[in-house]
């Protein structure tokens, strides 16, 4: 497979369409033909659900259960717990037992790079990654940051969520500087699918606009 795009999907805003972002750019992806490997990063498993799995605390391997692994130094087989999807993708799911990693990865070595150790192995097997975050800018969200090569940025068309992206902006942008210089592109949509009859005349229920973007 030709080189792997890994992608994150972030905003510490909760309800502004990440995991929905991550569902249908997923099975879009592989609807092409790609090969595309979803990572829940989010403790509530919101992602694992909507795929289908909805008893994700009876799932034998998790993300957590594999980064505990790596961060033990115990013996890893990356592609043990990846579930495969019936439209095409595979997911690494998570369940509640992710929010404990907040607290492993402060005491944790090269804590930043832990997910991107995890999924260096596995990637060569894919063309893309889609991480989806947590609605946080913790550890994980860092994780998820240093593991990608761009960020998807979904926001709500409205006040109080584009003024709660002006401290993701700078996490992203110490990200660049500090931890993953290879960021190549970010990407901010709004979903302004509910607005469609006042800012879209046409009303062609197109449900994102690209605003912004980075070299």
């Amino acid at each position: 497979m030709s080189k792997c795009k890994v992608i994150a999907i972030a905003n510490q805003k909760g309800g502004t369409g990440k995991t929905t972002t991550t569902v249908n750019l997923g099975i879009g992806l592989a609807n092409t033909g790609k090969g595309v490997l979803l990572v829940d990063a989010d403790p509530q498993g919101d992602l694992t659900t909507s795929l289908g799995w909805t008893e994700p605390d009876n799932l034998p391997v998790t993300l957590a259960m594999q980064m505990n692994r790596l961060i033990r130094d115990e013996p890893l087989d990356c592609h043990e717990g990846i579930v495969h999807h019936e439209e095409g993708v595979a997911l690494i799911p998570s369940n509640i037992e992710l929010s404990g990693m907040e607290m492993t990865l402060v005491n944790a070595m090269s804590r930043e790079f832990t997910l991107k150790s995890y999924l260096s192995e596995i990637k060569k097997n894919y063309d893309y990654i889609l991480i989806d975050c947590m609605p946080s800018l913790g550890m994980l969200t860092i994780n998820a940051l240093a593991a990608a090569d761009s960020v998807i940025v979904p926001v709500q068309a409205h006040y109080l969520s584009l003024k709660g992206m002006t401290q993701l902006m700078k996490t992203i942008g110490k990200v660049q500087r500090q931890i993953q210089s290879g960021f190549k592109s970010g990407w901010c949509f709004a979903d302004i699918s509910r607005y469609a009859d006042k800012f879209c005349p046409c009303n062609s229920g197109e449900p994102a606009a690209k605003l912004w973007r980075s070299a």
